[in-house]
C-alpha cells in the first residue's frame, strides 16, 4: 500500500509537466489594427444587439425574429455547436479513470459418463460426480492515462478553444441570415416601388396614346407621334415582368430563410409598404470593438487558442506514457461465497518511441506550422472585417448622397413632364420632346427608389460588418436536446 501511495504521489507530480507554448491572445496592435477608421466615422459605440429595430418596420422585424427561430443554417450550425460539445465532454473524461465491472456464471453438464460408481460392503452401488457443477464470477478492472507531459490536458485545451469557436461559427450564421432576411425584405419593397412607378407610367402613356391619336385623327400631327408613343408604351410594359420575377424571387428567399416554403409568404406580403429607413447616424466605435463584437473574428482567434494547444498533444508524444491498471476478481461455485476469495492486482506502465523514423518530431513540426496558418487567418478575418466595415461606411454616405441627388432629379423631371404633357396637348412641342420627358421621369423615380433600396442595404451590411446582432458579451452554448433554437447571447 505504502508503495502504491508513493507510486501515485509521483505520478501526481510528474502530471503538473506540461509542454509545449501556453496561448497568450495576441494584441490588436500586433494584429495591425489601426487606432482609428480611415474613413469618417462615430466613434461612439451603441447597442446593436438588435438592430433590426431601428428600421422601425414590424413586418422587417417579425421575418428575422423568425427566422432566428427557424432557418435551417442555423438549426445545422447548433447541431455543429452541439457536437463540439460532446467532444469537450469525451476530452475531460480522458482526465478521469476507466472504470468497469463483469460478472459471469458458468454451469457446467457432464453429458455421457463422467461419473463415478461406488460398491459398499453391503453390495449397494451409489453413483457419484455425474452431476453438473455452477461457476460465479465477478471483476472490477480500472485503467488510468496518466499524461505525465499535459497531452490530455492539452487536448481538453484544444477541444475547449473548438467548443467556443463553433459557439462564434454560430453567431457568424446567426448574423448572416439577420443580413439576408433583411436585404431580400429591403428589395421585396424596392421592387414593389418599380412596379408601381411603371404602372403608373404605364397608366400616363395610355393617356398620351389617346391623345395622340386623336391629334392624328385632326390631322394637326403625323402618324409617326402614335408609332412613337405605342413604342414607348411598350417598352414600359416589357419591364414589368421582369420585376415582377424579380420581387417573386426575393419573396420565395424570405419563405425559404425563414423555414418555410417559397411561397408562404406572399400573402403577407402582397400589401405594399415603404423601403424601410433607418437612422441617420450609427455608433461604429473604433476598429478595436470588431475584435469583440465580430463572432467571425472570436472563432478565428479561438482556432488559434486551439491549433497552439495542438503543439503541446504533439509535443508530449515524444516524452514518456505512463498508464495504470488495476483490477479485482473473484470466484465461487455459489453466489454467498463469491467474497471468500478476492484476488488482485496493480500495473504501472511506461513507454517510450525510441525510433519512428521522424514521425513524431514532423508532427510537431506539423502543428506549428498550422498554428501559423490560424494565426495568419486570424489576422486576416481581422483586417477583412475591418475592410468591411469601411466598405458599408462609405456605401451608405455615397447612398445617402446619390438619393439626394435623385430626389432633386425627380422633382426636376417631374415638373418638365407635366409641363411638356400641357404643351404638347395645346400643340405647343411636339411628342418627341414629351416621350423624352417622360422616359426621363421614370428613369428619377427608380433612381430615387434604388438610391433609397441602396441606403438600406448599406445600412444593413454595415451593421453585419460591425457584428451587431448578438449578445457579444457572452459565448453561445449549445443547447439541451430539444431546447428552443435561440442560444444565450442572441437574443
Amino acid at each position: 500500500m505504502v508503495r502504491s501511495l508513493a507510486l501515485l504521489l509521483a505520478t501526481a507530480a510528474l502530471a503538473g509537466c506540461t509542454v509545449g507554448p501556453d496561448y497568450h491572445p495576441t494584441s490588436a496592435a500586433d494584429l495591425g489594427v489601426p487606432d482609428g477608421f480611415s474613413v469618417p466615422a462615430q466613434q461612439t459605440p451603441e447597442d446593436l444587439t438588435r438592430w433590426w429595430s431601428n428600421f422601425d418596420d414590424p413586418v422587417l422585424g417579425q421575418l428575422v425574429e423568425q427566422a432566428r427561430g427557424a432557418n435551417t443554417d442555423i438549426t445545422q450550425a447548433i447541431a455543429r455547436l452541439r457536437q463540439a460539445r460532446e467532444a469537450l465532454v469525451q476530452s475531460r473524461a480522458s482526465l478521469l479513470p476507466t472504470l468497469s465491472g463483469s460478472a459471469g456464471y458458468q454451469r457446467n453438464e457432464n453429458l455421457r459418463g463422467g461419473g463415478r460408481s461406488f460398491t459398499l460392503p453391503d453390495g449397494t452401488v451409489v453413483d457419484t460426480g455425474g452431476g453438473g457443477t455452477n461457476s460465479f464470477s465477478a471483476g472490477l478492472s480500472a485503467s488510468y492515462q496518466v499524461g505525465l507531459f499535459g497531452e490530455i490536458r492539452r487536448t481538453v485545451e484544444a477541444s475547449r478553444a473548438q467548443y467556443a469557436a463553433s459557439g462564434f461559427n454560430y453567431a457568424t450564421v446567426l448574423l448572416t441570415v439577420e443580413s439576408e432576411v433583411a436585404t431580400n425584405y429591403v428589395l421585396a419593397r424596392a421592387y414593389q416601388a418599380q412596379l408601381a412607378n411603371a404602372r403608373a407610367s404605364l397608366a400616363i402613356q395610355d393617356d398620351n396614346l389617346e391623345i395622340a391619336g386623336f391629334r392624328v385623327q385632326a390631322g394637326l400631327v403625323s402618324s409617326v407621334d402614335v408609332e412613337q408613343a405605342r413604342s414607348q408604351r411598350a417598352q414600359t410594359a416589357a419591364t414589368v415582368p421582369q420585376i415582377e420575377q424579380q420581387y417573386a424571387a426575393a419573396v420565395a428567399r424570405l419563405g425559404v430563410l425563414t423555414g418555410q416554403a417559397p411561397g408562404a409568404l406572399r400573402q403577407a406580403l402582397a400589401a405594399t409598404r415603404p423601403i424601410p429607413r433607418g437612422p441617420a447616424t450609427v455608433g461604429v466605435g473604433i476598429p478595436a470593438d470588431a475584435l469583440r463584437r465580430r463572432p467571425d473574428v472570436r472563432a478565428a482567434e479561438r482556432s488559434l487558442a486551439a491549433a497552439t494547444a495542438q503543439i503541446g498533444v504533439a509535443k508530449a508524444q515524444l516524452y514518456p506514457a505512463l498508464a495504470i491498471t488495476g483490477n479485482i476478481n473473484t470466484n465461487s461455485t455459489s453466489i454467498g461465497s463469491l467474497g471468500d476469495a478476492i484476488t488482485g492486482g496493480l500495473f504501472a506502465g511506461l513507454t517510450q518511441a525510441i525510433f519512428n523514423g521522424g514521425r513524431l518530431r514532423a508532427q510537431v513540426r506539423s502543428t506549428e506550422a498550422a498554428a501559423d496558418a490560424a494565426f495568419a487567418a486570424y489576422r486576416g478575418t481581422v483586417l477583412t472585417a475591418l475592410e468591411d466595415i469601411e466598405n458599408a461606411i462609405v456605401a451608405l454616405d455615397a447612398a445617402r448622397q446619390r438619393e439626394t441627388q435623385f430626389r432633386i432629379a425627380f422633382d426636376a423631371a417631374n415638373a418638365s413632364a407635366v409641363l411638356a404633357r400641357s404643351q404638347y396637348r395645346s400643340g405647343l412641342t411636339d411628342f418627341t420632346t414629351l416621350n423624352q420627358q417622360e422616359a426621363a421621369l421614370l428613369s428619377a423615380q427608380n433612381g430615387l427608389v434604388q438610391a433609397r433600396s441602396d441606403q438600406a442595404t448599406a445600412l444593413i451590411a454595415l451593421y453585419n460588418a460591425l457584428g451587431g446582432g448578438w449578445d457579444a458579451s457572452v459565448t453561445p452554448e449549445a443547447p439541451p436536446r430539444g431546447a428552443p433554437t435561440t442560444l444565450p447571447g442572441t437574443r
